[in-house]
């Protein structure tokens, strides 16, 4: 059966997303490279919130939303060899130059002119989705929609974790428990990190993160990071530091509390720059390190995490929305920004 229109949605502006009936694509129409999916989950990022509320100022209105998703595929183009027509998949939102510095030497993820769908490009908000095949990721068959539309989110605490370099043996403290800090850790306990520890403001998430195996919790807003460091572990302390909080008292925290000669990686985007001493950091040797989200193998190797079951998501999901509900996720997210975790669109509600 031919489908002729589909569903799709779009943040018009700040705060106004339009829900519209547009042609949907053909796979006659596909390029060589190119496969044509069925969305079926869409993960709800804090990003997007941002955009819904106009504090993303890389947003480019109008856009149709949506980068976090699992579908089925539908059809294939004449060289397309990663998927077939039925197999489950997701892609990465990343377009790409191809030709500029960081692109030829693998680090496409920084690419100069990066276009990241659903902020600078159209994203997978609506029924049918055109994707290059060489951002596709095939899913197991027996692996849920819900989990294959946080491959994208789990990819981010991957590459985060990689960003560390070797982790095994070392003490690790991810500062912020939220869904990103939560992956963030699950990702350094499967590089093989001794001791995990996670902290927050927040008993639930850290509730949440014990649920997901992370062993190690505190709650900064009771005790002290430095006292909770001792108590964990030790005389050993710590060599890898992780910023998911995105505020001034958890970067410096970290970084008078970790081991001199040790590494920091920022993942947090902070919506005001931190002021941090110098000084300290050239006299404690720190490295302060930038992560930015995922390259193809770290695709690859979430998916194989998910699936061996050492990246736990089930506890993550907390909210499920139908798509025509898209705005109610969006202001549901906004009212309950302590206790929503990961919300799923589900396009076949």
């Amino acid at each position: 059966m031919m489908i002729k229109t589909m569903r799709q949605v779009v943040l018009l502006e700040p705060g106004h997303l339009e829900f519209r009936q547009v042609p949907a694509p053909k796979a006659e129409q596909l390029g060589e490279h190119q496969v044509l999916v069925n969305i079926k989950r869409i993960g709800i990022c804090g990003s997007e919130i941002h955009s819904y509320h106009g504090q993303h100022p890389a947003t480019f209105y109008p856009v149709v939303q949506g980068h976090e998703y699992s579908a089925v595929v539908v059809a294939v183009g004449s060289s397309v060899t990663v998927c077939r027509p039925g197999d489950k998949v997701t892609a990465r939102p990343q377009l790409v130059c191809g030709k500029c510095a960081p692109c030829r030497r693998g680090q496409y993820n920084v690419c100069e002119h990066l276009r990241v769908q659903a902020f600078q490009a159209d994203g997978a908000a609506q029924d049918y989705f055109v994707v290059d095949d060489d951002r596709v990721v095939r899913l197991p068959d027996d692996m849920p929609l819900d989990y294959g539309a946080m491959v994208e989110p789990a990819a981010v605490g991957t590459h985060a974790a990689a960003r560390a370099g070797e982790l095994r043996g070392k003490n690790v403290v991810v500062s912020g428990a939220g869904a990103i800090g939560n992956l963030v850790a699950q990702a350094a306990i499967s590089a093989g990190a001794k001791k995990v520890l996670i902290t927050d403001v927040s008993d639930y998430r850290l509730e949440v993160a014990q649920k997901c195996g992370i062993a190690h919790t505190l709650n900064v807003g009771r005790i002290p990071l430095a006292e909770g460091v001792r108590q964990t572990f030790g005389d050993e302390g710590y060599q890898v530091g992780f910023e998911v909080a995105g505020v001034e008292s958890s970067i410096r925290s970290l970084m008078e509390t970790i081991e001199k000669g040790s590494t920091i990686v920022i993942v947090a985007v902070f919506a005001k720059d931190p002021a941090l001493s110098m000084f300290y950091l050239g006299e404690h040797e720190l490295t302060l390190v930038g992560t930015m989200m995922y390259r193809h193998e770290d695709f690859i190797r979430t998916v194989k995490n998910i699936a061996d079951g050492t990246v736990r998501l089930a506890p993550l999901i907390t909210n499920r929305f139908r798509f025509e509900d898209y705005d109610d996720a969006y202001k549901f997210i906004a009212d309950n920004r302590m206790t929503s975790m990961k919300v799923i669109i589900d396009l076949d509600k």
